[in-house]
């Protein structure tokens, strides 16, 4: 058993700090909004923390699950930071869809003080939180990536060392740009259809077996077509995520066209209202 901290009790964060409860650990965690780190403590045991710092204190790892690198930043960094507090050796792995270079900082930050950091970001949405059945991409060092992997495991259906620090957040850069054409190609079929008058069950289950298969398309097809959004990963989560992909693209001068295309045709989405439906709802912004 060890002891661990988990920064950031969200709808990702709080299934994941439950899978390492539920695997025998001693969990404490922090989040900003106190009422969401106690109502996980109600469901899953362990205590609250007040401050990072307090949730990090004489931990064997740190996990953390937040908003943004500056949220980041904060809860790693800052004056209540955990990074204040953690002892020579310890472990602190991120899972916060960040950009790389915050990562790389870290990462420099923590060598400084005889941490192991990883930056692993992760993929499989609520659904694979809640199920422990996430695929998880790393960016750090061998000694961080053996430290980090018996305990992701908890909670990982897939576990892959991608490369050094940044490493583990550029791949999830190639995750979205990914998603978010395919997305966008799903829509267009579907409403290509629609407009056919086909049948659209009989659509998906011929067009679903061969070379147009997709986890969107055989998972999001179904609710697409009963205007149904509210679940899932957030359009605004989405835009924070192509935004770090578009930017790290200029800087490294990767060509993406379509993901900026994406990008802008969620933007339309966002101000139709659908700011916190699926990334599905990108459907809604072609007539039917």
């Amino acid at each position: 058993m060890a002891k661990l901290a988990f920064i950031g009790t969200g709808v990702m964060g709080a299934p994941m700090a439950g899978h390492l409860a539920a695997a025998g650990h001693d969990v404490t965690v922090y989040n900003r909004t106190r009422a969401k780190a106690a109502a996980w403590a109600d469901k899953y045991g362990g205590a609250v923390a007040n401050t990072p710092a307090q949730a990090a204190a004489g931990c064997d790892a740190v996990f953390t699950c937040v908003g943004n690198d500056d949220d980041l930043a904060a809860v790693a960094l800052g004056p209540d930071g955990a990074f204040t507090v953690m002892r020579a050796g310890a472990l602190f792995a991120d899972h916060t869809t960040v950009s790389a270079a915050i990562a790389r900082r870290l990462a420099e930050e923590g060598a400084a003080r005889d941490l192991l950091v990883i930056d692993a970001p992760v993929s499989g949405g609520q659904a694979g939180a809640e199920k422990g059945a996430l695929s998880i991409m790393c960016g750090g060092s061998a000694d961080a990536m053996a430290a980090a992997t018996p305990l992701m495991q908890a909670y990982a259906a897939r576990i892959v060392h991608v490369g050094a620090a940044g490493a583990g957040q550029q791949t999830k850069m190639c995750n979205q740009i990914a998603i978010a054409g395919v997305v966008q190609g799903v829509a267009e079929a579907l409403r290509f259809a629609q407009k056919s008058d086909l049948d659209l069950d009989r659509v998906l289950e011929a067009i679903s077996g061969g070379a147009a298969q997709s986890w969107q398309m055989v998972n999001r097809w179904p609710t697409m077509a009963r205007d149904e959004f509210d679940f899932g990963f957030a359009v605004d989560w989405m835009r924070k995520d192509l935004g770090l992909a578009l930017d790290e693209g200029a800087r490294i001068g990767a060509d993406l066209p379509v993901t900026a295309l994406v990008d802008g045709f969620y933007a339309e989405v966002q101000a139709m209202g659908g700011a916190r439906q699926d990334t599905s709802a990108l459907v809604r912004r072609l007539p039917k």
